[in-house]
């Protein structure tokens, strides 16, 4: 008996864990990069562009509205989501904030790519960012986890909608 009470508690902690874990793109990982080109260029250039640059007029408000790809590179929004929120929208076509019976145009890519795919797409994409914006993007991931490395070597700036910057502050305070 005291071993099935164990084994519970143990089942409990392993899938209560499982709900908290948080997907990271590590831009860092020249490897993961890498792979994630090949497969971006395979499964989402067709859409977003083989520079990242995304479809003409994406932000116009028309009867087409959300309709184009936005951007991927350092002109889009991508930056201002989270990782595991950008693994979701990949994933499952919606953000875990959108309504779920709301319209969507981007595609699911849950049933085609591995979990390691999508990450590794997004760290293909987060790795085209200058400085400024992966530190800015790096603020909404748990424990600012991504922050680039040579942060402390090279000049930049946070970009200029970036509203993140008492956090950076505290972040760079902690170093």
């Amino acid at each position: 008996m005291k071993t099935l009470a164990l084994l519970v508690v143990a089942l409990g902690i392993q899938s209560a864990s499982a709900a908290a874990v948080s997907h990271f793109a590590d831009a860092d990982n020249p490897a993961l990069v890498a792979k994630g080109r090949q497969i971006y260029m395979t499964a989402c250039a067709s859409c977003h562009g083989r520079r990242l640059q995304g479809q003409p007029l994406w932000q116009l408000m028309d009867q087409y509205a959300g309709r184009r790809a936005p951007p991927q590179d350092a002109t889009g929004h991508t930056w201002q989501h989270a990782d595991e929120d950008l693994f979701c929208k990949t994933k499952t076509g919606r953000f875990p904030s959108a309504p779920q019976h709301g319209k969507t145009y981007m595609p699911a890519f849950g049933g085609d790519l591995s979990d390691q795919e999508i990450l590794a797409v997004l760290a293909f994409i987060k790795s085209s960012w200058p400085a400024g914006m992966r530190a800015s993007q790096a603020m909404l991931n748990p424990g600012q986890r991504g922050m680039p490395k040579n942060l402390g070597s090279t000049t930049w700036t946070l970009p200029p909608n970036c509203t993140g910057t008492a956090s950076f502050l505290q972040w760079n305070a902690g170093r």
